[in-house]
């Protein structure tokens, strides 16, 4: 198994890698643990001491539980796999308190949380807006989830799709070819038909070049895979995947000690 990285961003929200060497399965094992499985903060509970604005406490609980938090997965453990078992304390737990009184707009940097490592991705989020005399006071609950119980705790978007692999035959009607690809994959030199290997990558297999000309043929690799991840910014894609093998080869351990008792 081979990754050849492609792309990246200097925030490291964002990357792209060509996976080799691999299969279907494993690929889409992979996308599903990261969206499902990686554990991030959101908050979980929320505790209303006053609320006269024109929301109701479901609706600010919900804002406030979709506000991605930075996280910090070696100081923060699942409630269920926490030493209290799940009954509450430091290590699986994040207390924040939020006070305003109108006229003012609230935002997700209003929110005093008691861990300063731990800040909204977006401060300028905005929670409610308060109009003269109206009040907010409340406390909020954050604990570490996972994707497959509420989105919230889900720590990006994911996917990837087959490495596109096209042969050009022999073609007559090249500029009409290449003009009708959307992504502009094709260049015409000397009369030729090429494609573009550095935007090849690019292609999503819409098939119109094909019906154009049927020598131009576009096959799927089974081997090679094109993988899109971007973070919602709790963690950085290079979190996200580390914390994705560790967690899946956790699951083949489990796998194998099942089997060998058996």
């Amino acid at each position: 198994m081979e990754v050849r990285l492609l792309d990246k961003n200097k925030e490291k929200t964002k990357v792209s890698f060509i996976l080799k060497n691999s299969v279907p399965s494993f690929a889409n094992a992979i996308r599903r643990t990261i969206m499902d499985e990686v554990p991030t903060l959101a908050v979980e509970d929320v505790e209303f001491r006053k609320n006269s604005s024109i929301l109701y406490d479901e609706m600010i609980a919900h804002r406030l539980g979709l506000i991605p938090l930075n996280t910090d997965l070696k100081s923060y453990d699942l409630p269920e796999k926490c030493t209290c078992k799940g009954e509450g304390c430091a290590k699986c737990q994040l207390k924040m308190v939020l006070k305003a009184k109108g006229p003012t707009t609230v935002y997700a940097s209003d929110l005093k949380i008691n861990d300063p490592k731990i800040k909204p991705i977006y401060p300028q989020m905005p929670i409610v807006k308060l109009i003269k005399n109206q009040q907010v006071e409340l406390e909020a609950t954050a604990v570490l989830g996972q994707g497959r119980n509420h989105a919230k705790w889900s720590p990006g978007l994911v996917h990837y799709k087959y490495k596109p692999a096209i042969e050009v035959g022999k073609v007559d009607n090249a500029n009409e070819v290449a003009a009708v690809c959307p992504l502009n994959i094709f260049e015409v030199k000397g009369g030729k038909l090429i494609v573009n290997k550095e935007k090849m990558l690019s292609c999503h297999l819409c098939g119109a070049c094909h019906e154009k000309n049927p020598q131009v043929k576009i096959n799927e690799s089974e081997t090679e895979f094109v993988f899109f991840i971007e973070s919602w910014g709790q963690l950085n894609y290079k979190e996200m995947l580390t914390e994705a093998v560790k967690l899946f080869q956790s699951h083949l351990n489990e796998f194998i000690d099942i089997m060998k008792k058996k």
